[in-house]
């Protein structure tokens, strides 16, 4: 395969390891020039660690990483620097420094790359150029951080958690800079404990957890796996039989945490008329009864019998696009 049909990434068999911690168990994966690629997992999952690797930023402990077709490590790490832009999950940038100089300042890291007007434009920043980066939003800082990793026009972006902490009006204005870098036939990796924002974005998605992973596809033959299922959720004080609904013929599966139910049933009315007259055959009163039909929380929560959301990525409070 030559560099020039070779895909924009492909690691191999990488493990990576903390002391007695095993964070990444003999990952493999590949991505293809001009696709979205989702890593999606909790907090702990090793989707940063397995991105630091991709990145050049981390050395795995055993595996091969090739971006382009070319390693790191073999002479030209510095061409691939030159061909890849990146966002951190946290990026810290001099608190002083306007909107344009700290854009104006990672162009010129760059032997090429976008304008400093059309990065302000692109980013919708231009009313904020003078700005010092201290004083901006949550939204705003973000959409900087993201000028950062595209000062150099890059072919292939990494974004590690990008939205976490915005509110929605925000996440849904990176996420149409994320869409027009990806029309332009650019590739991009992306991290995320939000569902929605892999549904939105990515062509395919990694199901990581405990440092594997666990399922691979797009999000639609993910959720199709699932098959013709509807899922049931509600909350009870009360005592359930549980014994008693599991071996109703519809139900397929009972997941509970606390006093919450979360029930795989088939995708038919009468189904749910079946599963309520238990309810009430039982007595039970459900809190907050809710059906819904299936979803990537859902294929996540079936995967690992835990729900995806996390309290890190809850919006925080007062976040402002």
């Amino acid at each position: 395969m030559t560099a020039a049909t070779a895909p924009a990434i492909r690691a191999q068999s990488l493990v990576k390891r903390y002391g007695d911690k095993l964070a990444v168990a003999g990952i493999e994966l590949s991505v293809d020039v001009g696709e979205c690629f989702g890593l999606l997992g909790p907090n702990g999952a090793g989707k940063t660690t397995t991105v630091e690797m991709i990145e050049g930023l981390t050395r795995p402990d055993s595996g091969s990483i090739e971006l382009f077709g070319v390693p790191w490590g073999k002479g030209r790490n510095r061409a691939l620097q030159e061909r890849v832009g990146v966002q951190l999950q946290d990026t810290q940038l001099a608190d002083k420094l306007t909107v344009e100089e700290v854009l104006r300042l990672f162009r010129s890291f760059y032997r090429r790359g976008r304008g400093v007007e059309q990065l302000l434009s692109e980013l919708d920043l231009t009313a904020e150029r003078k700005q010092q980066y201290h004083k901006l939003s949550g939204g705003q800082k973000q959409r900087v951080a993201l000028g950062t990793a595209l000062a150099g026009d890059p072919e292939l972006l990494f974004l590690d958690e990008p939205t976490t902490g915005l509110d929605p009006r925000a996440r849904q204005s990176l996420w149409g800079i994320v869409q027009a870098f990806q029309k332009r036939k650019r590739s991009v990796l992306i991290t995320t404990h939000y569902m929605e924002e892999a549904a939105v974005l990515c062509d395919r998605i990694a199901v990581m957890d405990q440092g594997k992973i666990i399922a691979l596809g797009t999000p639609r033959s993910l959720i199709d796996g699932l098959g013709l299922v509807q899922f049931v959720e509600f909350e009870t004080k009360q005592v359930l039989d549980e014994a008693a609904l599991s071996a109703l013929p519809v139900v397929e599966n009972i997941l509970r945490k606390g006093e919450g139910y979360h029930l795989r049933i088939d995708r038919s009315l009468s189904a749910l008329r079946v599963v309520l007259a238990e309810l009430e055959r039982q007595r039970l009163t459900p809190v907050g009864l809710s059906t819904h039909q299936a979803t990537l929380d859902d294929v996540f929560l079936q995967l690992t019998g835990r729900a995806l959301k996390t309290e890190s990525a809850e919006v925080h409070a007062g976040a402002t696009p």
